[in-house]
């Protein structure tokens, strides 16, 4: 029995360092204009089975993330963030999912900023 309970314990041990291991920690270019790119971003990841973090830096376009391999690939986080409209350095947002973005959101179209160097909320 305690032979059980010790071999038991070592193999639980050894699962969670190999699951520990899978976790890839990557950061990827994404293009969005403000603080409403930044939230739809990160809830496109952050509820996935296996993302463990997501932050999208404005300033930066860089997204950090953390994620296990064995639950998700980086393709799967690439093609995540397209579908929300936002374009990723490998995955580029359908038009339609774009065209429906708010319009400080129109990251290919316009500056965000506008001529005052303030961010324009129009919504549509």
């Amino acid at each position: 029995m305690k032979n059980i309970l010790i071999l038991s314990i070592v193999l639980l041990v050894s699962n969670i360092s190999y699951s520990q291991k899978k976790v890839v920690e990557d950061s990827i270019s994404v293009s969005g204009n403000c603080q409403m790119c930044k939230k739809r971003i990160e809830s496109a990841l952050i509820n996935r089975d296996g993302v463990k973090y997501a932050e999208w830096n404005v300033k930066t376009k860089k997204l950090f993330i953390a994620y296990r391999e064995d639950k998700i690939s980086t393709q799967e986080v690439h093609k995540a963030i397209a579908a929300a409209g936002h374009d990723t350095d490998l995955v580029k947002s359908e038009d339609l999912v774009y065209s429906e973005l708010p319009f400080c959101c129109l990251y290919r179209d316009h500056d965000p900023h506008g001529p005052n160097g303030e961010e324009q909320h129009e919504n549509k």
